[in-house]
C-alpha cells in the first residue's frame, strides 16, 4: 500500500537544497558550519598499478602505490571557504585513482566524468541537480575543538562522496568524517572476493591511522560506517581493531555474503563488541532470497556480544541508500517518489546521528531515543521499524578470559573456562597458545598466574607430554619441588625421549 509522507510535519520545516532539485533536506544542520577537504595521497605500504599496463602492455610510469583520494568533512567556523555544489564532487570521480595528470587534462576528464554520470537526466533536470548547493564549504577555517571521528566505507566500486549528504549532516552535528573510494586491489574495479572485501578494510586502516594526525580528532571516540559492499568491510575492520567504537551498516553487506565472512575465519560474532546500527532495506520476497542468505547463516543473527539496533526502512531498495546516485541523480524512482524518499532519508540521518550521539558522545538523550518506540519517535506510520538486541555480556575470546580471571583470580581458571564453554561451546584457546600465554605469565615474573595457566593447559590436553613439561618449569619456579617432579614425571611417562624432562629432574635432585 502506498504511503504519503507529509514533509513539512517531520522534524521541522525542511531545508530545501535547490529549488529545482528532486531531492530535499529534512533535517536541519547541527551548530557547526561544514569544511570539505580533499586530499590526494598514497597508501605507500601497499602496490596498486603493476609494472606494465594490463590493457596495452605498456610499461607503467608515475606513482605504483596505491592511491588514497581522501575526502575530509569537518566542524567549520561559518562563514568561511567557497561554496560546494553536486557537480564539485561528482568531478572527484574522475581523477579518484589518478592525481598526476596536468590541470588541463584533468578537466577534461572531470568534464566527461559528469556528462556520463547525468547522461540517463534530460538537459534540464541535469542541470538543476549539479547545481544543487551543498552544506559544505571547501577549504573553511576548521573549528576549534576536538570531535569523534567516523570513518565512511563507500559501496561496491562506489565513489567517496556517495552520500556526501550523510557526512556533511554529521559534520555540521560535531564529527569529523572522512571517507576514499571503494577500489579494487590493483584497479578501480572492486571484486566480490575476499582480497576485494580486505583491500577495502586496508582502506578504513589506513584512514585511521590518518585521522591520528588530524588536530580535530578525537581518537578515543571513533566510528565506522560503511553503505553495502563497505557494510561488510567496516565490521570486518572492528574485529580486528577494538579501538573502533561503534559501526554503522546501510543495508550493509555483512548481512548478505555469509560465505566471505566464513572465508575471513577472524570475522567472528565473538570478536564483533562494538555496537552496531545496522539500516536495512525493505525485505526482498522469499522468492527473490539468495538460498544462502537465512537465519542460520546469518551473522546478524548470531551477534550476542554488541548492542544491535536493525532498522528497516519500507520505502527503501538497496540503490537508495546511495543518496547522491540513487536520489539526487536517479532518473526515475520505484513505488515511493521523490518526496518520500527524501523523508526517509531524513529518517535514516536522524537514526544514525542519534546512534553516534549515544555511543561516542555519551549522549543519554540519544540513548533514549534508541529505546523509544518508533510509534512514539514522530516517524511517519509504517516508515520504518526497529528491532533491538542488547548485548549478552562480555564475548568468550582469550582476552574477555583473561579479564575475567583478572577479576575472580586465576586460581579459578578450570572453573571459569567451563564457565566460558557452557556460553559458547566454540569457545577454546588452543594448546600451544595457551602454552605461549603461561610462559609470557612466567616470563613477565608472574608466577602464580603461570601456574594456573599451564595447570590448566595440562588438564585440557592430558596427553601432551609438552604441556606437562611445561607445568613442571611453572611448578619448578614457584617454588614447588614437589608438583615440579611429579610434572616433569607424567611428561616422560607420555614420552620417553624428553632429554629436557630428564634434565630437569636431575637438577630437581630426582630420579627420573
Amino acid at each position: 500500500m502506498r504511503i504519503v509522507f507529509l514533509l513539512l510535519a517531520l522534524l521541522g520545516a525542511p531545508s530545501l537544497a535547490a529549488a529545482d532539485s528532486n531531492f530535499k533536506r529534512i533535517n536541519p544542520p547541527g551548530p557547526y558550519a561544514v569544511g570539505l577537504r580533499v586530499v590526494e595521497q598514497y597508501d605507500f605500504a601497499r602496490g596498486y598499478r603493476g609494472a606494465t599496463d594490463p590493457l596495452t602492455g605498456k610499461p607503467v610510469t608515475g606513482e605504483r602505490a596505491r592511491p588514497i583520494q581522501t575526502l575530509i568533512w569537518y566542524p567549520a567556523a561559518k562563514g568561511s571557504g567557497r561554496g560546494v555544489t553536486v557537480e564539485d564532487y561528482v568531478k572527484l570521480g574522475a581523477t579518484a585513482d589518478d592525481f598526476e595528470r596536468p590541470p588541463a587534462e584533468r578537466a577534461a576528464l572531470e568534464a566527461k566524468f559528469v556528462r556520463a554520470r547525468v547522461a540517463v537526466l534530460s538537459p534540464e533536470r541535469a542541470k538543476a541537480e549539479l547545481a544543487a548547493p551543498m552544506r559544505a564549504r571547501r577549504d573553511a577555517t576548521a573549528a576549534a575543538g576536538k570531535f569523534p571521528v567516523v570513518i565512511y566505507a563507500p559501496s561496491f566500486n562506489a565513489e567517496a562522496y556517495e552520500n556526501a549528504d550523510l557526512c556533511e549532516y554529521l559534520a555540521s552535528q560535531g564529527y569529523l568524517v572522512i571517507a576514499s573510494p571503494s577500489f579494487g586491489q590493483a584497479s578501480r574495479g572492486m571484486t566480490t572476493e575476499l582480497e576485494g572485501v580486505e583491500t577495502q578494510v586496508g582502506d578504513i586502516e589506513f584512514l585511521i591511522g590518518y585521522a591520528h594526525g588530524l588536530p580535530q580528532a578525537d581518537m578515543s571516540r571513533l566510528a565506522v560506517a560503511g553503505y553495502s559492499w563497505g557494510g561488510l568491510a567496516n565490521v570486518m575492520a572492528a574485529a580486528k581493531d577494538s579501538r573502533i567504537g561503534a559501526l554503522v551498516a546501510l543495508d550493509g553487506s555483512v548481512r548478505y555474503w555469509p560465505e566471505t565472512i566464513k572465508q575471513s575465519r577472524f570475522l567472528t560474532p565473538a570478536r564483533v563488541t562494538a555496537p552496531m546500527l545496522y539500516v536495512a532495506a525493505a525485505p526482498k520476497p522469499v522468492e527473490e532470497q539468495a538460498v544462502d542468505v537465512n537465519k542460520d547463516t546469518s551473522f546478524l543473527a548470531k551477534m550476542k556480544y554488541a548492542d544491535l539496533y536493525k532498522v528497516t526502512l519500507y520505502p527503501y531498495v538497496h540503490s537508495n541508500f546511495s543518496v547522491m546516485f540513487d536520489q539526487r541523480l536517479a532518473a526515475e524512482y520505484g513505488d515511493y517518489d521523490k518526496d518520500e524518499l527524501s523523508v526517509a532519508n531524513g529518517w535514516v540521518e536522524t537514526y544514525v546521528r542519534r546512534f553516534l550521539d549515544a555511543y561516542l558522545k555519551g549522549d543519554a538523550a540519544g540513548r533514549a531515543f534508541l529505546d523509544t518506540p518508533v510509534a512514539k519517535t514522530g516517524a511517519p506510520r509504517h516508515l520504518l521499524a526497529l528491532d533491538v538486541a542488547k548485548a549478552q555480556g562480555a564475548p568468550p575470546t582469550q582476552a574477555a578470559f583473561a579479564a575475567e580471571l583478572n577479576r575472580v583470580g586465576f586460581d579459578k581458571a578450570q572453573a571459569t573456562y567451563q564457565a566460558f564453554r557452557s556460553r559458547d561451546g566454540d569457545f577454546a584457546i588452543d594448546e600451544t597458545e595457551m602454552n605461549r600465554w603461561g610462559y609470557q605469565l612466567l616470563g613477565n615474573g608472574d608466577t602464580r598466574a603461570a601456574v594456573a595457566i599451564l595447570k590448566l593447559n595440562q588438564e585440557l590436553h592430558a596427553d601432551s607430554w609438552n604441556a606437562s613439561d611445561s607445568l613442571g618449569e611453572a611448578y619448578a619456579a614457584a617454588g614447588d619441588k614437589t608438583r615440579a617432579i611429579a610434572a616433569y614425571r607424567q611428561s616422560l611417562v607420555l614420552n620417553p625421549k624428553n632429554t629436557n624432562g630428564v634434565t630437569q629432574l636431575k637438577a630437581l635432585g630426582a630420579t627420573p
